[in-house]
Order: C-alpha cells, then sequence, then structure tokens
C-alpha cells in the first residue's frame, strides 16, 4: 500500500480524501489541515464519507513529512498564494514524496513552465527523489487527454474547440468567484483573472500541450474577452446577491493560431446566473458542463457533466480533477524521480475498482 498524505480539506481536499480510500493501492496515513478547528477531527468527516477512518487531521507539517509518506495530494489553493503552494510543494518533493495537484497553472504545461517555477521543482527532485504533476479540469483532463482522444476518432482535424459552460453560483468559493472574476463587481472593476494576458498564464499550457501532442506549431497565442452585466439582481444560495448592473457573466477564448488562424481553442463561458447573456451558450441543464468539439470530418462533439456533494455541478469537476490526480499515483511512484505533465502520465481505467466500495 501507498502511504499517502492528503493536504488541505476544503472543496478538493475533501474529494481527495474520498479518492483515496477508494484506491485500492493507496493508504490514507496524514490529513494535513491549516484551520485550528479542523484539529483532531477525523478525515471520514471531513471528507462527508459519512464515517470515521481512524486518520486524525493535524497541522504539523514537519512530523507528517518526517514520516517520509510515499504520496502527498496538495488540496491546498495557489490561486491567491502562489509562493506559499510552490514553498509547500518543493518540501514534499525534497522529502521524497510524489506530489499531485492542482495548484500552480504554469507548471501544467511543465516544458514551458518559466524558471523561477520549474526549477525549484527540479532542484528539489535532485535533492529527495520525489516527483510532481500538475493537472486538474479545465485547465486540466478537459483541454488536454480528452480532446486529444477524440482527436483520434477523426480523419480530418480542421479546430479543436474546448468549451467550460457553468454557472458559478455552484462554485463554492467566493473570494474567487467575486474577485479574482469579478462576479458582483462594478463593470469598471478589473478582475485580476480576466486581466491581459492573465488567461494566456492559466490556459497557454494547455494550448502548447494540444499542439505538441498534434504536431503543430504555433504562430501564436491569442486572447478574446466579453463580459456582460446582470439586467436584475440575483440571490444565489452559496453566495448571496449579485446586485443589477455588475458583473454577471464572462466569455473569454484562448486561441492557438495555426496558419494564421485560431485551431486549438479554450472557451470559457461562465455566469452567476442564467438569465445573463442568454444568447450566449448554455449548458444542456443549466448547470454546468464541460464540452469538446472537434471540427473536421467527421464533426465530433461531447460533453461532459459530472456531480458530486448533493449533485453539485462544481463538486463534480473536483471530483474528477482529483481522480486524475489520484488515479496517477500507483503510476508515478513505479516511475523514474521527476516533473510530468498530462502527456507523460496515462489516463488509464479504473481496473480493480468496477462495484468496489469503499472499505
Amino acid at each position: 500500500m501507498i502511504s499517502t498524505v492528503v493536504w488541505g480539506t476544503g472543496n478538493v481536499g475533501r474529494a481527495a480524501i474520498r479518492a483515496v480510500e477508494a484506491h485500492p493501492a493507496l493508504q490514507l496515513a496524514h490529513v494535513l489541515v491549516h484551520d485550528p478547528a479542523k484539529v483532531g477531527r477525523d478525515a471520514g468527516e471531513l471528507g462527508l464519507l459519512g464515517r470515521d477512518v481512524g486518520v486524525a487531521a493535524t497541522d504539523g507539517i514537519d512530523a507528517v513529512l518526517a514520516a517520509a509518506p510515499r504520496a502527498v495530494v496538495y488540496a491546498a489553493s495557489g490561486d491567491i498564494r502562489p509562493d506559499e503552494a510552490l514553498a509547500d510543494i518543493t518540501r514534499a518533493v525534497a522529502a521524497g514524496a510524489v506530489v499531485v495537484t492542482p495548484a500552480l497553472y504554469a507548471l501544467y504545461d511543465q516544458r514551458g513552465a518559466p524558471p523561477e517555477l520549474r526549477d525549484p521543482v527540479l532542484a528539489a527532485v535532485a535533492e529527495g527523489g520525489g516527483s510532481l504533476f500538475v493537472s486538474g479540469v479545465d485547465p486540466g483532463w478537459g483541454n488536454d487527454v480528452l480532446p486529444l482522444l477524440i482527436s483520434g476518432l477523426g480523419s480530418t482535424v480542421d479546430a479543436v474547440r474546448c468549451q467550460e459552460i457553468f454557472d458559478y453560483s455552484t462554485y463554492d468559493q467566493p473570494d474567487s468567484v467575486r474577485h479574482l472574476i469579478g462576479m458582483g463587481h462594478p463593470m469598471d472593476y478589473e478582475p485580476l483573472m480576466l486581466a491581459a494576458t492573465v488567461p494566456t498564464m492559466v490556459w497557454g499550457g494547455q494550448i502548447r500541450l494540444m499542439a505538441r501532442a498534434l504536431g503543430v506549431e504555433l504562430d501564436d497565442i491569442r486572447e478574446t474577452m466579453a463580459r456582460r452585466a446582470l439586467e436584475t439582481t440575483v440571490s444565489t444560495r452559496t453566495m448571496g446577491e449579485f446586485e443589477a448592473g455588475t458583473q454577471g457573466a464572462v466569455r473569454f477564448e484562448v486561441q492557438g493560431i495555426v496558419g494564421g488562424e485560431p485551431r486549438i481553442v479554450i472557451e470559457h463561458i461562465t455566469r452567476i446566473h442564467a438569465s445573463c447573456a442568454p444568447d450566449w451558450p448554455s449548458p444542456p441543464d443549466g448547470a454546468g458542463a464541460h464540452r469538446v468539439i472537434i471540427e473536421g470530418r467527421p464533426r465530433i462533439e461531447v460533453t461532459v457533466e459530472a456531480s458530486d456533494e448533493d449533485e453539485n455541478r462544481s463538486a463534480g469537476g473536483n471530483a474528477t480533477a482529483v481522480g486524475r490526480l489520484v488515479n496517477a499515483i500507483d503510476w508515478l511512484v513505479d516511475a523514474e524521480p521527476g516533473l510530468y505533465d498530462a502527456l507523460d502520465v496515462p489516463l488509464r481505467p479504473a481496473a480493480g475498482r468496477l462495484g468496489r466500495k469503499q472499505p
């Protein structure tokens, strides 16, 4: 059994506890938390398993890493604390652990990552013999392994389009939704995630990964951006009210230009309420979906909907990101120490888990 730590118990960490408990090759050894109120609570409670698993949460990072766990699922946020996240991750890699995480967008395409991020990780790998694999949903499997798999079903491929179409009121992370993305702010507010070049910083790596796998050279990576205001004040279950006249919807593209045309496109269409921007594409059921469209012959369109935690679509997306990462741990343990990306790490069937209930 591979001794595994889950570091963080928020939206991603809850799913990580469940995924580690369900995996027949992994053993949940420790759960690290930052909130003092969570110290001492059982991992089963924190992971919404409905039962205790006999692992008490701790904030003792030194002691946990000194126990030499073989793997760490780093589920703490990197959005608003990238420097701290990088320090935590390199510390775990230097301790010899295989680390998987959705934090640090720039490392999704590790070959194109800036030296100030890549070099500390490589130094940690050399020091401790650990590994790192960074991936998620979008960016993540929704715009790397899924579109590449589907592209192989066509005879000709003219363009690849990956879409995230979501009602962000299901995304229980107010700081990101309100402040980083700008929902509920006046239209003259400049959200960090929507600032020029930031979408390319986050999703450009996925464009480069797809281009590399498809064997094409990129001329450029470009961005488009559109925002819409709410026409009426709306109330959401998770984040309260959003006033009329404030930002209610965002639509942007990160485009990989090949031969002067946008051939590899990642598009986001996100709303805080379905009433905003009704002329933009909507998810099939109104809640949220990831879609891949292969323009070519034949034209292929695949839509993925995932739900978890009482049918919550955002929780379902988090769970798929965690599944991609946790299910890679045993492969990474057998591989050489290193820094890996989605083209290196195979997406494998859930062998040995069909019909298997969590113990």
